[in-house]
C-alpha cells in the first residue's frame, strides 16, 4: 500500500457543502477513505440553495443519485430556467432560459443568423426560438433528448428543491457509504508545528477527530480557512451592493411554475421559487438603500400565499476568499466565497469546488502546486459569475431608485467592459472554455437587458437572406408546435415520481421526524 495516500479526510459543517463532499468523497473512494464530518445542530445553516442550474446533473450522476428518489425526498420541481422582471425597465419581462437558442445550423452560429434576420427586417423575438422558454412559459416541461433531429434535444434543465432536504437525503446516503457524522462545536483546532497543517480537531463533546486533509465547509464562520490561515478576502460589494437577505416560504399555489422568478425591488429583487409543499422567497438588498424592517415588509407584502414561518434575515458581502486551498485544507461552499443567488449559482460553487478537489486530490503532502492549481481554476469561475451578474445590475433603463442609479454608473470589471463593448460593436460572445455560462446564457441576458449588437459575423452574409429568414421561421414553427404537445409540469413530475404535489404538500407540512 502507498503510505502517502491520505486515509483520513475530516469535513467541517454540514448542510448541502457538507454532505454534497462527504457523498462525492464516500461514493469514489468507496471505503478506502475514511470521511468524518463534525457539525452541531445548534448551528443554523443558510439554505438560499433551492435552485439549481443544469450543471446539478454531473454531481447528480456523480454520485448515482435516483432521480425520482431525489424529487420524492427534496420536494422538488423541474426548472427550465429564470424569469426576469422588471430588471431591464418597469413593467418589462424576460427569460433566461437552459438549452440551445434555436437549432445548430451549418455556417456560422444561430444568433449571427439571427442578428443577420433582424438588421434586414422585422424578424421575431429571441424568445421565439427557445423550446425551453416557451415550455416554461406554458407552464410544460419535457426532458432533452440525445437525437440531434429533435427539438426537445435543445432542452437543457435543472431543479427547484429543499435545500434542507437535500442535505438530509444525502446525509442518508453517505452514512450508508461509511461516512461517520460526529455532533459537537469545535473548540480546538490542532497543527503540526513545523509545516502548519491542521492535525485534529476537538469538539465540545469530547471527541478528537485526526485527519490528514480537512474540509472547510463552516459557511461564512470560515473557521479553518480564514480564522486559522488567514486566507484573505475579496470585496466586490462595490459592484454587488446588496449585502442583506430576508427570506420566508409561503403556501404553494395551484400551479407549480417550471422556472424561478426574480423580480426587481426599489433596493434589491426578489426570488419565487416554486416547490411541491410550498413556494420559497426571498428579497436580496442593499442595507445602504433601505433597513430590515421595510425590507420584511417589501417581500411580506409580494408573496403568493400565506406565509408559513417568520421572516428569516441573512447578512453576506459578495466577494471571494484569496486562497481556497492554503496547506492541508480546502474550502467549500461558503467558507470560499458568495454570490448572491440571483443565477442559483450557489449550489454550483460547491459542487465546482468538489470536481477540483477530485480532479487534483492530494497526497498527504498536499502538493502546493495542486493547491496553486485549484486556487486559479475557482478563482476564474467565481470571477466569470461575477461578471454575469453585475451586467443584469448595470445594464437598466427608467428605473429612478438610488440602488439602480448607483449601479448604472458604477464602474464596471475590465473583462465585463470588453465582453460588452465586443458585443455591441461585433454581436460577438467573447467566452472561454471555461466559462459557466454560454453563448445561450449571455445572449439571452444581453438581448434581455436592453444591450443591441452592432454587427454580426460576415460569414453571414454568405447566406441567402430568403432562405436564411426561412429556417428561422421553420424553428419557431416547430417549437410552437412542440409545446402543446408537452406535458403539463406537474404531469411530468407525477409520471417520474408517483407523487402529486397536492400530497407533497400535506407531507410537508407535517413535522420533519
Amino acid at each position: 500500500m502507498n503510505t502517502s495516500r491520505i486515509s483520513k479526510v475530516v469535513i467541517l459543517g454540514g448542510g448541502t457543502a457538507g454532505w454534497m463532499t462527504a457523498a462525492a468523497l464516500a461514493k469514489l473512494f468507496a471505503l478506502r477513505i475514511k470521511v468524518a464530518l463534525v457539525e452541531s445542530d445548534d448551528i443554523g445553516t443558510i439554505g438560499v440553495g433551492e435552485a439549481t442550474i443544469p450543471t446539478i446533473h454531473w454531481f447528480n450522476e456523480l454520485i448515482g443519485l435516483n432521480e425520482a428518489e431525489f424529487m420524492l425526498a427534496t420536494k422538488a420541481s423541474f426548472k427550465l430556467g429564470i424569469e426576469f422582471i422588471d430588471w431591464t425597465a418597469p413593467n418589462h419581462r424576460y427569460f433566461h432560459p437552459f438549452g440551445q437558442l434555436g437549432i445548430a445550423l451549418t455556417g456560422v452560429s444561430f444568433h449571427h443568423r439571427w442578428l443577420k434576420a433582424r438588421r434586414e427586417g422585422p424578424t421575431r423575438v429571441l424568445s421565439a426560438y427557445s423550446l425551453a422558454t416557451q415550455l416554461a412559459l406554458a407552464g410544460r416541461f419535457a426532458k432533452p433528448v440525445q437525437d440531434p433531429k429533435s427539438i426537445l434535444s435543445t432542452l437543457g434543465y435543472a431543479y427547484h428543491f429543499d435545500a434542507g432536504l437535500y442535505a438530509r437525503h444525502l446525509r442518508t446516503l453517505s452514512e450508508a457509504q461509511g461516512v461517520v457524522r460526529h455532533e459537537g462545536k469545535v473548540v480546538r483546532i490542532e497543527q503540526d508545528p513545523e509545516t502548519g497543517f491542521v492535525t485534529a480537531l476537538s469538539t465540545d463533546r469530547g471527541e478528537r477527530l485526526e485527519g490528514e486533509l480537512f474540509i472547510d465547509c463552516s459557511g461564512f464562520r470560515a473557521l479553518l480557512i480564514e480564522d486559522l490561515f488567514k486566507a484573505g478576502f475579496d470585496d466586490w460589494s462595490h459592484w454587488l451592493p446588496c449585502d442583506r437577505a430576508v427570506a420566508v416560504p409561503c403556501a404553494r399555489g395551484d400551479d407549480i411554475t417550471p422556472y424561478t422568478r426574480s423580480t426587481a425591488r426599489a433596493a434589491g429583487w426578489q426570488w419565487r421559487i416554486p416547490l411541491r409543499h410550498r413556494t420559497g422567497n426571498g428579497y436580496v438588498y442593499s442595507s445602504s438603500f433601505t433597513d430590515d424592517e421595510a425590507a420584511a415588509e417589501m417581500l411580506l407584502a409580494n408573496l403568493d400565499g400565506e406565509a408559513l414561518a417568520d421572516p428569516r434575515f441573512l447578512r453576506f458581502t459578495a466577494g471571494r476568499r484569496r486562497k481556497t486551498w492554503d496547506r492541508n485544507v480546502v474550502a467549500i461552499g461558503l467558507s470560499a466565497g458568495f454570490l448572491e443567488p440571483l443565477e442559483s449559482t450557489s449550489i454550483h460553487l460547491i459542487q465546482s469546488g468538489i470536481a477540483k478537489l477530485l480532479a487534483l486530490f492530494p497526497n498527504r503532502d498536499c502538493d502546493p502546486g495542486l493547491a496553486a492549481q485549484f486556487n486559479r481554476l475557482f478563482a476564474l469561475d467565481m470571477d466569470n459569475i461575477k461578471d454575469f451578474l453585475i451586467l443584469h445590475y448595470h445594464a437598466t433603463s427608467g428605473k429612478t431608485e438610488p440602488l439602480w442609479e448607483h449601479c448604472r454608473h458604477m464602474m464596471l470589471p475590465d473583462s465585463l467592459i470588453e465582453r460588452e463593448a465586443q458585443f455591441r460593436r461585433s454581436g460577438r460572445l467573447l467566452l472561454g472554455t471555461d466559462d459557466l455560462f454560454k453563448e445561450a446564457s449571455w445572449l439571452a441576458v444581453l438581448d434581455g437587458q436592453g444591450i443591441e449588437a452592432g454587427d454580426y459575423n460576415p460569414l453571414a452574409d454568405l447566406l441567402d437572406s430568403r432562405t436564411n429568414l426561412a429556417q428561422l421561421e421553420q424553428i419557431e414553427q416547430v417549437i410552437a408546435r412542440a409545446v402543446p404537445t408537452l406535458p403539463v409540469h406537474e404531469q411530468a413530475i407525477v409520471a417520474l415520481t408517483g407523487e402529486r404535489a397536492d400530497a407533497a404538500a400535506a407531507a410537508g407540512s407535517r413535522p420533519a421526524p
